[in-house]
């Protein structure tokens, strides 16, 4: 395939010019679709009268030891991360094909650029030349095509697998059977050809369905690029691409990086990058910034604002996200395997009070579809207000007239889950649902996040709809923690994530949000405000929308 520009690209210019998509969605869909970033912006720029949104960077300082404050979790197996704490600290290690940045634009990093086929079934992947590993070996299309192999694995576990099994795997029944005697079902690569070496810089994903947001899903933070000689395992001196190397990692104590000299892009600016684990009692952060133990943290609670915005030598910084926390059920346990409960869990809370009793309002209402309004294809519906009655009405349907008791589990850390929890326990009571909140410690929820009945779930942003959805909801994936499989969500949302048009896409989704309105998982109250403290020392920080940080951007001030 050659690397003529997408056909979509000229019709997308001309829709900016004549107001028919926005800004935002003009810079996101063009450079999905291999235009680079600073065309797209020259672009909308000469259109619209705004330029990048990044200013140019100073000179910055070099050298120095900069502390952070973070959980310190096990990082072994990078590719099944559910916790991007745990890629705040190899990502300075282990890098990505792409990145997608502050504004919510994907660039290429790894990869020098790509290519889309009119279809969108055929994406060309120009892995970047003079890219080394540490140990001194090219980085080259046989790297990219194993870590695709390993995290498409069934046998690694890696939620990679939910973004991708719509256009590069089919499923089909094994030999094994399960306690019923049916066939235990799987996933492959559709077509052997699926993931394709073109030369030893060239990678071809040929796809079975049209896909928009390839580039976006090579920077979901547990596809990291592995160096396959280790075989899908981290940790203390494990190769890398990245700017610094582990050379200290203690589970619940610290995580200590070098900078390297060799690194083949801009930075690091640091000496060493050090992550401090100060437990889950919010208040040992705010010692540690006011002390001046630590000279940020990777992510400040909504009960440390007031103490820490005092503070004069510390700065905030925050961004707009699709960050939320959803109450969700097994959908194959009672009494949650019957709709109409799972719709009396929603009508049943008052989403704005939730917010402003967990977050003091710092966010967003939500609508119970995981779909936010930042995201391009939303679709605006008639809100879901709170109704007792109908809630009522839908348990005694269900058998329920008198309502039930049950339990939820929800982590301790950070203090605005359980706030949440309790909120909604409260308003569920007037519905005859009588909760039961089991609060547990962050570690320890971790480990059963995923099988408890009722449970609370942290869900980072994701820049698109689509996305969190194919990983949360798409049947038989590794993160759809409710067991949630719905035939006509998982063809709409194949639909959506090939079609190029916003409003198209975004008239699709109004019917996969109907779907999770009426039959889906989760209770979702809000979309919360991501925000954090820094030293003011601390150079080259901006909060990313998903709570990453970037070791190589950050230098520190003598």
């Amino acid at each position: 395939m050659d690397a003529r520009p997408h056909p979509y690209l000229d019709k997308l210019k001309r829709q900016l010019a004549d107001g028919e998509v926005s800004r935002r969605d003009f810079l996101r869909t063009s450079t999905l679709l291999g235009l680079s970033a600073a065309a797209a912006y020259g672009f909308a720029g000469k259109v619209t009268g705004q330029g990048a949104s990044r200013p140019a960077q100073a000179a910055m300082p070099r050298g120095g030891n900069l502390r952070i404050g973070m959980r310190i979790k096990e990082i072994a197996t990078p590719h099944t991360f559910d916790w991007v704490e745990k890629s705040n600290i190899t990502r300075q290690v282990v890098e990505y094909l792409t990145r997608t940045g502050h504004d919510n634009v994907t660039r290429p990093h790894l990869l020098e650029s790509w290519e889309a086929s009119e279809d969108l079934k055929t994406w060309t992947l120009h892995v970047r030349k003079g890219v080394s590993w540490h140990s001194g070996r090219p980085f080259t299309a046989d790297d990219v095509i194993w870590n695709f192999e390993h995290v498409l694995d069934p046998e690694t576990g890696s939620s990679v697998l939910g973004l991708m099994k719509g256009y590069l795997l089919e499923e089909y029944e094994t030999d094994r059977k399960d306690d019923s005697g049916k066939a235990i079902v799987s996933t492959r690569l559709w077509d052997a050809n699926a993931i394709e070496k073109v030369d030893d810089f060239t990678v071809r994903l040929n796809a079975k369905s049209p896909q928009l947001a390839v580039p976006e899903h090579l920077f979901h933070y547990p596809f990291g690029m592995l160096d396959q000689e280790e075989g899908g395992s981290f940790g203390v001196g494990s190769n890398g691409t990245g700017p610094f190397e582990l050379t200290e990692h203690q589970i619940g104590i610290k995580s200590v990086l070098k900078a390297r000299g060799d690194y083949w892009g801009d930075g690091p600016y640091l000496d060493s990058l050090q992550f401090l684990d100060l437990g889950d009692d919010a208040s040992a952060y705010m010692g540690a910034l006011a002390s001046r133990q630590v000279d940020g943290i990777a992510g400040a609670d909504v009960s440390q604002i007031d103490v820490l915005g005092r503070l004069p030598h510390l700065e905030k910084y925050e961004a707009a996200t699709a960050e939320t926390a959803v109450a969700r059920v097994k959908v194959d346990q009672k009494p949650f395997d019957d709709p109409r409960v799972r719709n009396a869990l929603k009508l049943a809370i008052d989403q704005e009070k939730t917010l402003k009793l967990a977050l003091r309002g710092l966010g967003l209402v939500a609508e119970h579809h995981h779909v936010c309004k930042i995201h391009p294809e939303y679709a605006e519906l008639p809100y879901k207000t709170r109704d007792i009655e109908k809630a009522k009405a839908l348990l005694a349907e269900a058998g329920y007239p008198d309502g039930f008791e049950t339990e939820i589990s929800c982590p301790s850390d950070p203090a605005w889950q359980p706030a949440a929890v309790q909120a909604m326990a409260d308003q569920w009571k007037d519905a005859g649902i009588r909760v039961k909140i089991n609060v547990m410690p962050g570690a320890q929820f971790w480990d059963v996040w995923d099988k408890v009945p009722f449970g609370y779930t942290i869900w980072y942003h994701r820049p698109l709809g689509v996305m969190v959805l194919g990983l949360g909801y798409r049947s038989g994936v590794p993160w759809n923690e409710s067991g949630f499989a719905n035939e006509e969500f998982d063809r709409l949302l194949a639909q959506a994530e090939g079609t190029l048009d916003v409003d198209k896409r975004r008239a699709i989704m109004a019917d996969i949000e109907k779907i999770m309105q009426e039959d889906g998982p989760i209770v979702q109250p809000f979309w919360r405000s991501v925000f954090t403290f820094m030293d003011k020392r601390v150079k080259g920080f901006r909060m990313h929308p998903t709570n990453y940080i970037f070791g190589a951007d950050l230098a520190l001030e003598s």
